[in-house]
């Protein structure tokens, strides 16, 4: 009779689970606003540096490769306990490395060539040699660098995406397969597979979620327009690619309801984050889990 008892328990403490998990869905990542994620729990198990300097863009609107370096040292450095930015790499990247820096070339909108180049330069600080060191996007499966890498930096910008609701850090290794499109179903949900692949799992060292000008809404493939574009001058910074992505998304959300003057939700909505979570144990959705270091400039930061 106490293990029916003690069975019902259990199934009850499962359903609120659920139902829990059902409420985080029908917020920020299926379409309403963010209200809710759990049960309220505040142990943080991951740490996301968002650092942004209005001084990142040129009058033109090009990243300035001096202030990219300083904020990524800055991020980075803060991200891990060290002063020095290359003592800080050095806790991530070994000078034996092969490393694969997965960049986004998308061309509206791509991880841009400063960035590239600051995160090249402190991998090669740290002494890797450059002949080991190889920076694609669409290529990384003909790349003899990533075939055989060791080591991969994960950096893209985030935007709205018409198959995945954002294209961000999940989604940015989709490239590793041949076949892209055959993870389009579903509004994208289990993007998180891909950090599965050989050629990629438990290779990431760092992300980075390049937000100096993000998209918050498009319409159709490939769909830009500059009207809903904005600077915001930073980067999202981490080892988990779930709380970046989740924390860049609601960044998103709270422009497009400052743009729009109501909640809008994204469609389809970006679900492959809140799964990649709940289904795939990649890493945390749940903003009460996160902690969030902000560093830098602190007007407009939509959170």
């Amino acid at each position: 009779m106490s293990n029916k008892k003690e069975l019902k328990a259990i199934t009850r403490r499962q359903f609120i689970r659920d139902t829990s998990v059902a409420a985080i869905g029908s917020t920020l990542f299926l379409g309403a606003s963010p209200t809710v994620f759990s049960s309220g729990e505040k142990t943080a198990t991951a740490t996301v540096v968002l650092v942004r300097n209005k001084d990142v863009l040129d009058a033109n609107g090009r990243p300035r490769y001096p202030v990219v370096l300083e904020m990524l040292d800055k991020a980075v450095t803060t991200l891990v306990g060290k002063k020095d930015p290359v003592e800080a790499w050095k806790t991530f990247i070994k000078p034996d490395d092969i490393v694969g820096i997965k960049t986004n070339v998308w061309g509206w909108i791509p991880t841009t060539s400063q960035v590239e180049k600051a995160l090249k330069k402190r991998v090669m600080d740290v002494g890797v040699s450059e002949a080991d060191i190889g920076i694609s996007d669409r290529g990384v499966l003909r790349s003899s660098i990533f075939k055989k890498a060791t080591a991969l930096i994960n950096a893209r910008p985030m935007r709205s995406h018409h198959w995945s609701g954002v294209g961000s850090l999940i989604k940015n290794y989709i490239m590793f397969v041949p076949d892209p499109w055959s993870h389009h179903g579903d509004s994208c949900a289990d993007l998180a597979k891909l950090w599965e692949l050989p050629l990629v799992k438990g290779k990431t060292r760092l992300n980075v979620l390049v937000m100096l000008t993000p998209q918050f809404h498009s319409t159709g493939p490939h769909s830009f327009s500059p009207k809903y574009v904005w600077k915001y001058y930073g980067f999202l910074v981490g080892f988990d690619p779930v709380a970046i992505d989740a924390t860049g998304l609601r960044i998103i959300q709270a422009k497009r309801k400052e743009f729009f003057g109501e909640d809008r939700p994204l469609n389809p909505p970006a679900k492959h984050i809140l799964l990649a979570d709940t289904r795939h144990h990649l890493g945390t959705a749940d903003p009460n889990k996160i902690k969030l270091i902000k560093i830098g400039y602190d007007k407009d930061l939509m959170l």
